[in-house]
């Protein structure tokens, strides 16, 4: 292949590319430019679903799943009917489970999980979709989507009657959501951690109201009001609050001042559709009149209540009383037919509760409550093996410092023997006189002249008293020659007199003259092993340090050693 046709395939390659990621930014924009028409519309507002039909359809076809996934997420949010949300519902389920995406699934299943509770008040079937997000979300890394299926775990405790154990999940989310409401994130995800905040708060109300927790329960409710202000985005939450307020007032026999606030927070709770809670509202109401000794008005807020449980089929288990209270009004006007009508409505609430308690209790202790304590206990015996793990290592790394430092101090003992006798042949080496070696030829070989053999003995006294040894590169042909003799016969002469061969002689010669400077000279005890050797005639620092050790027993850097702090001792 040629220059030329390099720089064309390059050129190919380059515009693929290019045009790829053009397409792919258009295809993005496209998306983009859709759901623009419709996200700054009002919830329920079944306008944007044309929009969301465009987008859905677009993704199915480009078969983005996450795309997709957002798309049914909106027709849930957009749609007006409970049973076209849940049928978005089941479709992103589906668009999940085709992404295989397991944050995409657990968000999925929280969202039908919610129009299951907040929609139709099915806390059965709310809880299985809870406890499937559950499951996919324990690996998870996004935080929220934990919080967000926390939360909605801990309405189903709050709904059963575990209120303790519902308040410290919200305890947690609302730590959660408040730290995220003040983070540098965009806008929407600021609003979304908001929201799961002023929630959280509420449900710790309602928590705390049934625990008979008043003062925590109404700093809650001021902090909550105090928080939300008049801001549009949060008039749903506003009404909650508003609404706990005159329940709490009501509590405190301030009527009027109850009606005020629940009137107040009642058109917000309405645009809602959250009739779980309207109820609440008008039991209060019809509350408060019938306390006011307006039973006529508080009836009729208690019908409303009745017309709503046969729409839904739900009643919270706090609004029991209102059919005790509707019960005792038709006995009191001898209405036979009301009374037992309303018997029959009773009964019918309760079993329809029996059956959400018979089902709910068990299965959330069973399939979250024991799951997470088993979870729980899991990490603690990966902890504790953990733990007893590096206690072992730091046992094992202790007895080894232990053997480490008994074998150092042992080896410093041996040193400083050592130290010790080759100090004690220093000092007899400086009180015995030097003498000049007298030769006893019938000792010797008989073939070495005598005459010669002590010429060349003071010959080597004088180069040992001239520190000759100390001259790099020094061989045995050298000296013999500085000397006026051979090679051979200097060998025969140092290897009968001198009690070795010549290298051990140079060696010896070398290294006492370095030992001796090392205990006279404390300058030298500053110079380097380099330094040392070179001071002495020799070229290689680890030749040195070998006939060091060889010669004296002890390493020069533990001689030296030894030998400062003998110095340091005397001062």
């Amino acid at each position: 292949m040629n220059h030329t046709e390099v720089i064309k395939k390059l050129f190919l390659l380059f515009c693929t590319a290019w045009f790829g990621l053009f397409f792919s930014q258009e295809s993005y924009s496209q998306y983009y430019e859709v759901r623009h028409q419709y996200e700054n519309m009002e919830e329920n507002d079944v306008k944007a679903l044309p929009y969301i039909q465009l987008y859905i359809n677009k993704a199915k076809k480009e078969r983005k799943y996450e795309k997709l996934v957002q798309g049914y997420k909106d027709g849930v949010f957009y749609a007006f009917l409970d049973e076209q949300k849940l049928k978005y519902a089941d479709s992103m389920i589906w668009a999940a489970d085709l992404s295989h995406d397991k944050d995409l699934i657990t968000t999925a299943h929280i969202d039908k999980g919610v129009i299951y509770y907040y929609n139709y008040k099915k806390y059965q079937l709310a809880l299985n979709e809870y406890l499937k997000a559950y499951e996919y979300s324990k690996n998870t890394r996004n935080e929220y989507l934990k919080y967000q299926n926390l939360y909605h775990i801990g309405v189903v405790k709050s709904y059963l009657g575990y209120y303790d154990e519902a308040a410290e999940l919200f305890g947690k989310c609302l730590t959660y959501y408040r730290e995220k409401s003040k983070s540098n994130l965009h806008p929407n995800e600021i609003y979304n951690n908001k929201k799961g905040y002023f929630n959280s708060l509420h449900q710790l109300i309602i928590c705390y109201r049934h625990s008979g927790k008043n003062k925590e329960m109404n700093e809650a409710i001021e902090k909550g009001l105090s928080e939300v202000g008049d801001s549009r985005d949060y008039a749903q939450e506003k009404a909650y609050f508003l609404m706990s307020k005159g329940i709490s007032e009501y509590e405190d026999k301030h009527y009027e001042l109850a009606l005020s606030d629940l009137n107040q927070s009642l058109p917000s709770i309405v645009k809602s559709r959250d009739f779980a809670r309207l109820s609440v509202n008008y039991f209060f109401i019809g509350k408060s009149y019938l306390s006011l000794k307006d039973t006529k008005k508080s009836i009729g807020y208690f019908k409303k209540i009745d017309s709503i449980f046969n729409k839904h089929q739900f009643l919270l288990p706090e609004l029991r009383e209102n059919y005790e209270i509707l019960i005792d009004y038709s006995k009191k006007h001898k209405d036979q037919a009301q009374q037992l009508y309303y018997t029959g409505q009773l009964l019918k609430a309760d079993s329809i509760m029996s059956k959400d308690f018979s089902y709910l209790s068990p299965k959330i202790h069973k399939d979250y409550d024991t799951k997470t304590l088993l979870e729980e206990k899991n990490k603690l015996q990966k902890i504790n093996y953990l733990v007893t793990v590096i206690i072992i290592l730091l046992i094992i790394w202790a007895i080894g410092l232990i053997m480490l430092f008994n074998k150092k101090q042992k080896k410093a003992k041996i040193i400083r023997q050592q130290y010790i006798l080759l100090e004690e042949k220093f000092v007899k080496e400086q009180q015995i006189p030097e003498e000049t070696p007298v030769v006893h030829m019938e000792e010797k070989r008989t073939h070495l002249n005598g005459t010669k053999v002590e010429e060349l003995l003071r010959k080597l006294k004088l180069f040992e008293d001239k520190k000759g040894f100390t001259q790099k590169g020094l061989t045995i042909s050298k000296l013999a020659l500085q000397l006026g003799t051979n090679s051979n016969y200097l060998s025969q002469v140092i290897n009968e007199y001198k009690g070795g061969n010549f290298n051990k002689y140079l060696s010896q010669l070398r290294i006492n003259y370095i030992t001796n400077l090392l205990f006279e000279d404390r300058k030298y005890l500053k110079y380097n092993i380099e330094t040392l050797a070179k001071e002495c005639g020799i070229a290689s620092r680890q030749n040195f340090s070998d006939l060091f050790y060889e010669i004296n027993g002890i390493r020069p850097t533990d001689f030296i050693k030894n030998r400062m702090q003998e110095i340091e001792d005397k001062e």
